[in-house]
């Protein structure tokens, strides 16, 4: 039943000519800022962001991950974990009419099921970071993100501020020189982004207890795999951050579909984007049961 289910999507899909795109990064590279580029350049109608259904310069639907004030609730929203949620953006895309949208997440796990989740095809074509942004570019948007605690959200300040007045910092106009100007005039395109700062992105605030990072942890595992259960996060102040060694129930005959790498900077990535948390290393222990 499941098979057919996806066979009939996929042709559903299909017939309505709707491909989708995938822009995936680690927190802080850069995305949001860049996604109006990649949006231009291959004429997407569309952007999910951070809880956000995007059209040009308007809001169409969702809520912003960046207005909630905790690293949990923040997790929740960037990946449409609230039904209601998913009902919002899922009638506001039935109502659009469009052939490309654009999906902006941190992992391809992340853009997966967020397209899952919004009924969506998943994606056709992936973008990294790396491909649209230059190392420099990239390391001086991490180190705005990590040093500031200022994100991006891709829509004029109007938009933002109508909603969320109180994260709302500054607001910033991109141009981009089109490459194929017109035989009559040279095409330069300007997007106004707004600069946020998110409650949970705020610096020098307590420590975070052990117990607050196992419950973040068991979460953001939650979503990348529910078999994997934590156990329990020992944690260790470093100058550079926090150095966690998290420790992992995993059913006996349950195969991991990643690397332990891949495992760690899933967990690393997840808790400096949602709870502004620096993560100098994460250290997995796995113990398996029956």
């Amino acid at each position: 039943m499941k098979t057919m289910n996806r066979i009939f999507k996929y042709a559903f899909w299909k017939l309505k000519g709707i491909k989708v795109y995938a822009l995936v990064g680690k927190s802080g590279t850069g995305k949001s800022f860049r996604s109006k580029l990649v949006a231009e350049k291959y004429s997407i109608d569309l952007i999910i962001d951070d809880g956000l259904l995007i059209r040009g310069d308007r809001i169409l639907g969702g809520k912003s991950a960046k207005h909630e004030d905790n690293v949990l609730s923040a997790v929740r929203t960037a990946v449409f974990d609230d039904s209601e949620h998913q009902k919002e953006v899922r009638d506001a895309l039935q109502r659009e009419k469009y052939h490309k949208i654009l999906i902006i997440g941190t992992s391809e796990k992340m853009v997966y099921k967020i397209a899952q989740r919004l009924n969506l095809p998943q994606p056709e074509k992936l973008f990294r970071i790396e491909d649209i942004a230059t190392k420099e570019e990239i390391e001086t948007a991490m180190r705005i993100r990590y040093t500031e605690g200022k994100h991006v959200i891709p829509v004029p300040s109007i938009e933002i501020t109508r909603n969320y007045p109180q994260i709302v910092y500054d607001t910033m106009r991109v141009f981009f020189k089109n490459k194929r100007p017109s035989p009559f005039r040279k095409r330069k395109i300007s997007f106004e982004k707004t600069i946020v700062r998110p409650e949970f992105s705020k610096y020098g605030k307590a420590t975070v207890s052990e117990a607050a990072l196992t419950q973040m942890v068991a979460h953001c595992l939650d979503e990348f795999d529910s078999q994997l259960k934590v156990k329990k996060v020992t944690v260790q102040m470093k100058p550079e951050g926090y150095a966690l060694t998290v420790r992992l129930r995993v059913p006996m005959q349950h195969q991991i579909t990643t690397t332990l790498g891949e495992l760690q900077e899933y967990i690393a990535d997840s808790l400096e984007k949602y709870g502004s948390i620096f993560v100098a290393s994460v250290n997995i222990e796995i113990e398996e049961w029956a």
